[in-house]
């Protein structure tokens, strides 16, 4: 089954890239993986604090994780997967898709705040050539609307 794979973070446009590949992985009978990357840095502490920031921001995700899987669940029938990895989100990112042969596709968000797409965009998309899958990149603003019409 061909899968999409999205990177699950904190920012506003997460939610339109989350949307698109349940909407997409729903009308094509693919499935979703979700990937989070805690940044090492966020652990350069006492190494007592640093495995209790670490299992919290696990916690986090998994909460964030299990909002969108619940609607994924009850308004597209497709289960996410969650992916929770540690390091740099360009080379997690890189070393999931080689990993998971399944990917099919990338689906990131776009930011809208003015200052560009975002870091991971636009990493991914200077090495785009040489990605083994396509990156579909999605507006951060798309309505719900727009986004079913477009799916």
């Amino acid at each position: 089954m061909r899968k999409f794979l999205v990177v699950l973070d904190d920012s506003r446009e997460c939610l339109s890239a989350m949307r698109f590949a349940a909407m997409r992985a729903s009308k094509t009978g693919g499935g979703v993986e979700v990937l989070a990357v805690i940044p090492p840095e966020e652990f350069n502490h006492w190494i007592g604090v640093g495995d209790i920031m670490r299992e919290e921001a696990r916690e986090r995700i998994e909460v964030h994780f299990e909002v969108f899987a619940k609607w994924m669940r009850d308004r597209q029938g497709v289960e996410p997967e969650l992916v929770i990895r540690e390091g740099q989100p360009f080379d997690e990112i890189m070393a999931r898709i080689k990993e998971n042969k399944d990917i099919g596709v990338l689906v990131l968000g776009a930011g809208t705040d003015g200052k560009g797409p975002g870091p991971l965009v636009t990493q991914l998309s200077r090495n785009s050539g040489s990605l083994p899958v396509p990156i579909t990149i999605v507006p951060g603003d798309l309505s719900k609307e727009r986004l079913e019409a477009i799916t």
